[in-house]
């Protein structure tokens, strides 16, 4: 079963967070507020994954709902010291993507050439990319832009400034203030 996976020869498995282990203990007991926790921390990774995976977002959103609605099943054999929370999910995500792949695409497909989903620090990566998706979705459009050229483009300032026809000052005070908005979007976690 997924919650008895091992992490692969010459990955090291960090200890788990109090969080996990608090998780787990609750969706080992049945208790909903586990659950909910996972769900919010993981969803949109999750949901990002599979509608990468999918390219629909609807089936993506179906696909999503039987994750979590497997993950309360089986949550009494998630152990939190062979897998992290967030790989064991994705690997639920990635069994369930395939058994959607399988039903619905007419042309057989090779789950092999799936993204994996299986080295923690991949995981972990991906979860950060989520994560300032979602902290740049809550910004105002002209912040948004010089973040996402940023840190997904990985342009400098100077770079921005030219490609966008923006003056550099601009730039890098647009910058400044999505940066401050974020930090205070993170040191409130109900804002999010």
């Amino acid at each position: 079963p997924l919650g008895d996976e091992r992490p692969r020869s010459g990955s090291r498995r960090s200890r788990p967070s109090r969080q996990e282990r608090r998780i787990a203990a609750g969706l080992r007991r049945g208790d909903t507020s586990a659950l909910h926790a996972l769900y919010d921390e993981h969803a949109s990774m999750v949901f990002g994954y599979l509608q990468r995976v999918l390219g629909n977002r609807a089936t993506a959103e179906d696909v999503l709902q039987q994750v979590f609605t497997e993950v309360w099943r089986r949550g009494e054999q998630y152990d939190p010291d062979r897998a992290s929370l967030s790989t064991w999910v994705m690997t639920i995500a990635r069994s369930r993507a395939i058994d959607e792949m399988r039903r619905h695409i007419p042309e057989p497909r090779d789950p092999t050439t799936m993204p994996e989903v299986g080295q923690e620090a991949e995981t972990e990566a991906m979860a950060e990319r989520f994560r300032l998706g979602r902290l740049i979705s809550i910004l105002p459009p002209d912040e948004a832009e010089v973040l996402r050229l940023r840190f997904y483009e990985e342009l400098t300032q100077t770079e921005i400034a030219a490609r966008t026809g923006i003056a550099l000052g601009t730039v890098k005070t647009r910058m400044v203030r999505a940066l401050e908005r974020t930090m205070r979007v993170l040191t409130v976690p109900s804002a999010m």
